[in-house]
């Protein structure tokens, strides 16, 4: 019995940090998307995709968020977010690929790393109110504790061997 739950903890921690790698590679994506394109680009694409949704609900909050945040992007602005999108995304991707090719390193790396996220995620909801902040932050928590989980089977195993 207990050999099945963790072997059924071993597969939640693999596709959770498979997950982490996917949002990950669009964090990189989005960074480089953003250092490629300029602002006015940037608005007029905002514009683009939100013009059908303003037009059927002026009101929408997603559309005029979107739209909003877009007339008040900086050039300062969008440079942060793109090399923010960008370390952030490069950081979690390498010890993602550490953590799946079972680097015992990277387990505590990737506990202090993502606790930091999650720091500046709580943080950031101080700001914003983001529901989606705080889905984040909780799905982040649940993988810390799922690193955290198999970083004591991996090191237990290490110790083992090298009896």
């Amino acid at each position: 019995m207990k050999a099945a739950a963790e072997k059924r903890i071993h597969q939640v921690f693999e596709a959770s940090i498979l997950a982490k790698g996917a949002f990950a590679i669009g964090e990189i994506l989005g960074g480089l998307a953003l250092a490629l394109v300029g602002v006015g680009t940037i608005y007029r694409l905002a514009v683009l995709v939100t013009q059908s949704e303003l037009l059927e609900d002026p009101a929408d909050p997603i559309a005029t968020f979107v739209l909003d945040a877009a007339n008040h992007l900086s050039a300062d602005g969008k440079t942060f977010a793109a090399l923010y999108l960008l370390s952030h995304g490069v950081i979690k991707l390498a010890l993602i690929i550490a953590l799946l090719r079972g680097k015992l390193w990277a387990y505590p790396a990737s506990l202090v790393v993502f606790s930091l996220f999650i720091a500046y995620q709580v943080y950031r909801f101080t700001y914003t109110h983001s529901v989606g902040l705080v889905i984040l932050s909780v799905f982040d928590l649940v993988v810390l504790w799922l690193v955290w989980h198999e970083w004591r089977i991996a090191a237990a195993a290490v110790h083992h061997r090298g009896r």
